[in-house]
């Protein structure tokens, strides 16, 4: 089979939480006869390389960009000859100008989509979208949500329930650093034992603000990694951007991983699925999204009110104060990451979906997996 993904940047460009879930779907699904290709946008169309992990890429190059919108005049010919050496389209929403391209084309292929994310900031725009998103969810042979939490909470989603199925994104542990390896043991930690890790960009929904001044509350030590600086008690520790092997460092000695994301942009948590491969009891926020399918309160961790420092702070002391359980919470973050979230499980579901698809039989929607 030859799928071609399509989304608006990809690797070497950018390398954020949905290009990386595209590399992980593409390596996935080779060992199943998947040969991968995507079709992204980049201001540096002709750079090298061609190939990453195997797939084939494809670039267009960025002509405008309106509210985060990437548009390319010269996407529209590049998707019609990908298209004729493809046999399916997995497209990557949101990306409106993805809808235009889709509806541009002439040669037809079967298609499906991977529903990443609602569109959150952009209301106004939004309203003015939705016609055609709405058009573009209803052309689509399949679609496929990362969690059934998403599937529940989303206004779009739901509207299309019975043609959705859900695949939640899996990691490959192979893919990291031994977290025994010596070259990992030997790198020294920032503060001492014990601290609370935080792993990510300073976007807006991240709650960055309400994890520092967490921080301030309970008076543990918090790591801060890749996010810049902003004002923050002497317990707050900032690395700025880490190797994976310092990551990984990290995870190893954290009491726990903290996911402060406080507005349901945070669709799934990358993050937070590492540190449950990594045996880390986790503290996330209620938010609706794929957080609390990784992360179950009191089972795997604990999840608290969205934007509240006092509550958060309470979930780092009650961590501290009861090490034991806390370990035992992280011993079920690897279990259920065993159970659901591997990349393994991921590429199989989705060479079936493939597969369902291109036989014009598409699966009707299963129950999610592990569902509490």
């Amino acid at each position: 089979m030859k799928i071609l993904h399509v989304f608006k940047t990809y690797w070497p460009d950018t390398f954020g939480g949905i290009e990386r879930t595209i590399d992980g779907i593409a390596r996935a699904t080779a060992p199943h006869g998947v040969e991968s290709e995507v079709l992204s946008l980049s201001r540096w169309p002709d750079r090298e390389p061609t190939v990453f992990n195997g797939a084939r890429l494809t670039r267009a190059r960025l002509s405008h960009e309106f509210a985060s919108t990437g548009i390319s005049l010269q996407a529209f010919g590049l998707l019609e000859h990908a298209a004729r050496r493809s046999d399916l389209i997995h497209y990557h929403y949101p990306w409106p100008f993805m809808d235009l391209l889709h509806f541009s084309l002439r040669t037809k292929r079967p298609s499906i989509v991977t529903y990443h994310s609602d569109i959150v900031r952009q209301k106004v725009l939004n309203a003015l979208y939705r016609p055609l998103g709405e058009a573009f969810l209803r052309r689509m042979d399949a679609i496929v949500a990362t969690s059934p939490n998403y599937l529940e909470t989303s206004p779009v989603l739901r509207r299309h329930r019975d043609r959705t199925t859900v695949i939640p994104i899996g990691l490959d542990r192979t893919a990291y650093p031994d977290p025994e390896g010596a070259d990992v043991v030997s790198i020294p930690l920032p503060c001492p034992e014990p601290y609370f890790l935080f792993v990510g960009v300073g976007r807006y929904y991240k709650g960055l603000d309400v994890l520092v001044e967490a921080a301030r509350l309970c008076g543990l030590n918090v790591v801060i990694a890749g996010a810049g600086d902003i004002p923050a008690p002497a317990n707050v520790h900032f690395v700025g951007p880490v190797s994976e092997r310092a990551k990984v460092r990290l995870m190893r000695g954290a009491a726990a991983f903290v996911l402060s994301s406080h507005l349901r942009s945070e669709a799934f948590g990358l993050a937070l699925l590492e540190a449950a491969m990594f045996a880390r009891p986790m503290i996330s926020c209620e938010i609706g999204t794929g957080t609390s399918y990784i992360n179950l309160d009191r089972q795997t961790g604990l999840v608290v009110p969205p934007g509240d420092p006092a509550a958060l702070a309470a979930a780092m002391r009650e961590i501290v104060d009861d090490p034991v359980r806390a370990e035992s919470w992280g011993a079920a973050a690897r279990a259920r990451f065993e159970e659901i979230f591997t990349a393994e499980s991921m590429g199989r579901r989705y060479a079936e979906l493939y597969a369902a698809v291109l036989a014009g039989k598409p699966p009707a929607r299963p129950a999610a997996p592990g569902l509490a």
